[in-house]
């Protein structure tokens, strides 16, 4: 299985579902980085041009946040991308 990384917020509600829906396709370790420090957030902002948390990485793919990632589940699409 791929690494996933993910921008969290303290708080954040979708960053919650977001590790929900991960946990049920088996991803059990996810590497966590706060963006609540400014710098972090304009690194995460730098990386993927969006201000919002969660934002997600699959290996080196940014997927984008909890509604993009629902989106590939329901697409067929979160399996493949999370498989080695």
């Amino acid at each position: 299985m791929k690494p996933v990384t993910m921008y969290t917020g303290r708080f954040c509600p979708y960053c919650q579902m977001a590790k929900m829906l991960l946990a049920q396709k088996g991803v059990h370790e996810i590497t966590e980085i706060s963006a609540d420090a400014p710098e972090v957030r304009a690194r995460m902002i730098e990386l993927t041009g969006r201000r919002t948390v969660p934002q997600i990485f699959i290996g080196d793919t940014p997927v984008g946040g909890f509604d993009d990632l629902r989106a590939l589940n329901q697409q067929g699409r979160l399996d493949e991308m999370l498989a080695d």
